[in-house]
Formats: structure tokens, sequence, C-alpha cells
């Protein structure tokens, strides 16, 4: 999206965030060429610091589009904050309610409107004590499935040093290393077309998380963990006679 369609309260959000992050970051930005195609895409994050939505609204801006975030509806009530996050065109979620449905008719305008939306498919920070990515949920691949738009993994190291969720230490070091990379659009091709039960949103998800994970894993080297552990059945007893 160009700059010049761009509204005030979105300029006063770049003009307040932006100066900040380049003080406190030195940036490595890879694969912005990702985001600079046609129509709407689904951009998902890892999550491993409340400081990551800066970072990768940072890097999805300066890749030339406009994030916007799925956030809990509690965030949007509240005073001036929400009001202003409306005006940026972020878009909240009542979870584990029927308004969900309505997240997710915005979410399809959005995209069919040619914006950049952003899912965070783990729902939460990491839980996982080295911050590799964990199993996710199903919206991004419900939203994907519904509509089509390529989704982008887009893995980031280095929010963690922002501020630290193990610890809840924030770093203020000028210019602290980040690196954030946008992969190729995940293959889901197999599931178009498919009706979204729960199997094939699990697939989904779990194709949409090893690729997020393999990419983080080229970012900051090592061998990640399984997305989950498979539950040990108890072994039916033989039947002696």
């Amino acid at each position: 999206m160009t700059r010049r369609r761009l509204g005030f309260w979105q300029r006063f959000a770049v003009a307040l965030v932006k100066p900040v992050m380049l003080v406190w970051t030195r940036r490595t930005w890879r694969g912005t060429e990702q985001l600079r195609r046609d129509g709407g895409i689904i951009i998902v994050p890892n999550h491993l610091s409340h400081a990551d939505p800066l970072v990768s609204a940072h890097f999805i801006y300066d890749a030339g589009r406009w994030p916007q975030y799925l956030g809990k509806a509690s965030v949007f009530r509240v005073p001036v904050i929400g009001w202003i996050l409306h005006r940026c065109r972020q878009i909240p979620v009542e979870r584990g309610t029927a308004d969900a449905v309505k997240s997710l008719d915005e979410l399809i305008a959005a995209l069919d409107a040619g914006g950049a939306v952003v899912i965070y498919p783990e729902g939460t920070i990491t839980r996982e004590p080295e911050l590799w990515p964990m199993k996710g949920k199903t919206g991004a691949a419900r939203l994907a499935l519904a509509t089509g738009a390529p989704v982008i993994p887009l893995a980031m190291w280095g929010p963690e040093q922002l501020f630290d969720p193990r610890t809840t230490r924030f770093g203020l070091r000028p210019r602290t290393p980040v690196t954030v990379v946008a992969g190729e659009p995940v293959d889901l091709s197999r599931w178009a077309g498919a009706a979204p039960s729960r199997v094939v949103l699990e697939e989904m998800t779990d194709e949409i998380m090893l690729s997020l994970r393999d990419l983080l894993a080229d970012i900051r080297g090592g061998t990640p963990p399984p997305l989950w552990e498979r539950p040990v059945r108890p072994r039916t007893p033989e039947v002696t006679e």
C-alpha cells in the first residue's frame, strides 16, 4: 500500500513508534519482497515476546504494507487506546463467543480490500522454554480456506531481548539486534476447496507452523523441538485364557 493512502491516525502511529524502533533496534530484514504482492495476504508470525508486535509491524510497514492485527476486544474498549486502534484499522475479536464470527467477516473484508492481515497462529506467547514455536490454533487456516489468500510465515528472533517473557525484563540498550525473515507462502494447495472440518484445519495449521518453525531455525540455528508431544496411550492389557 502506498504511503499516500494512510490516514491521519495511521501516520500518527508511525511517527510515534518508528523513531523509537530505529533507535532501539538494529535490524536485519529479509524477504520483504514476499509481502510486495498484489491482493490480500495473511501474515503468520511466531510469538515470543510482548515486544514482537512492534518489530513485526516495523518490518511489514517497511515492506510497503499496512499491518492489520487481530487483537483482544477488551483492549479496544480501553478509552482513547481503543479509539486509536479502530482508526488504525486494527480488528477486534471476542474470543470464545458467538461474536468471533463477526471478526472472521471483518478479516475476510480486509483481505478482499487487499489488506495485510496479521494473525499469531499460536494465539499467545509460546510456552516453549527456549521460545520455539508451539502447536498453533486453527484461525489462520480457517481464514486461508475461506479466502484463498496466501499465508506468509514471518519468523522473528531478537524481540525477546527487548522484553523477555521468561524474566519479565526490558532490554533498553540501543541498537539491540533483531532479525525478521518473511518466507515464501505456505503450500496449502492440497486443501483447496475442502470443507473446513476439524481434521482439515488442524492439518493446515500444522503445515503453517512447521513452515514457520523451519524458517526460525534458519535464523537461530539449532534443532527445534516438535510442535507438540503426542499423548502416550495406555496399552490394552492382553487377555489370556
